[in-house]
């Protein structure tokens, strides 16, 4: 008998309420398979998805056969997800790499486009992993009734409501909040990593930067000419004989 999911009561309801904000650069772009008009616009719509489950997907990361079937029409943009989920790449970049928790963080994030409310929804999706697998837990997050009101079967999930109207800055990228390396493994691949710089690097603008021609360009050169010139004579008026220095002409 499977173990129902554990109750747990959302603790912010930000993501559940329409916004009202004024559409901006910060606004995450919606990528769905209902209006696609051409080629490319499927090829945008794919690299979104790789973008929000991988963040980056090499070419050796890449799904060919799911993509192939998603252009034909054999998969909805749902099952292009579930596909990525359980992939290989996405187990062994994050499955393999975290605990059930961390791995439950990651991968709510990614799917519901939200974090998680409190511990109490770590631990009921933690026991989902437990029990029925990493299988299991994709399935159900992707029926859950919240998955198929913010996103269906045709939209890229996405980060929602990064841009909050009474805060200066948005909310942190998941991706930059929640790095693929948890800390036990970041200690043992050895980073981050401290660089010592000896020397110390400054800007300077453009406009104050010196052209071609500037005589300041040679300064550190002149400076460098150790020159000398030549002592003065040490010469007194006493010792000079005016008559016979002057010239005078001879008959």
């Amino acid at each position: 008998m499977a173990i129902p999911l554990l109750s747990y009561n959302p603790s912010s309801q930000n993501t559940r309420v329409p916004g009202y904000e004024v559409p901006g650069d910060e606004q995450p772009r919606i990528f769905s398979s209902d209006n696609l008009l051409s080629n490319s616009d499927m090829d945008f719509l794919i690299e979104a998805a790789y973008r929000q489950i991988f963040f980056h997907a090499f070419a050796a990361d890449r799904e060919p056969f799911l993509e192939s079937q998603l252009r034909s029409g054999q998969l909805t943009v749902r099952d292009f997800i579930r596909g990525l989920l359980l992939s290989d790449t996405y187990k062994r970049s994050f499955y393999n790499l975290n605990n059930n928790y961390r791995f439950v963080e990651q991968t709510v994030q990614r799917v519901l486009g939200r974090d998680l409310y409190n511990q109490r929804e770590s631990i009921a999706w933690s026991i989902v992993v437990a029990t029925k697998g990493i299988q299991g837990f994709v399935d159900q997050l992707l029926n859950s009734q919240e998955y198929l009101e913010a996103f269906g079967d045709s939209v890229v999930p996405y980060q929602r409501r990064r841009v909050l109207p009474g805060r200066n800055e948005g909310e942190m990228p998941f991706n930059l909040k929640s790095p693929r390396y948890g800390e036990y493994h970041r200690r043992k691949l050895g980073f981050p990593q401290v660089i010592w710089q000896n020397a110390t690097r400054t800007f300077k603008p453009q406009e104050q930067r010196s052209k071609a021609g500037d005589p300041a360009n040679f300064l550190n050169m002149a400076r460098s000419i150790d020159a000398k010139g030549n002592m003065p004579q040490r010469l007194s008026a006493m010792n000079v004989d005016f008559l016979n220095a002057v010239p005078y002409r001879k008959k």
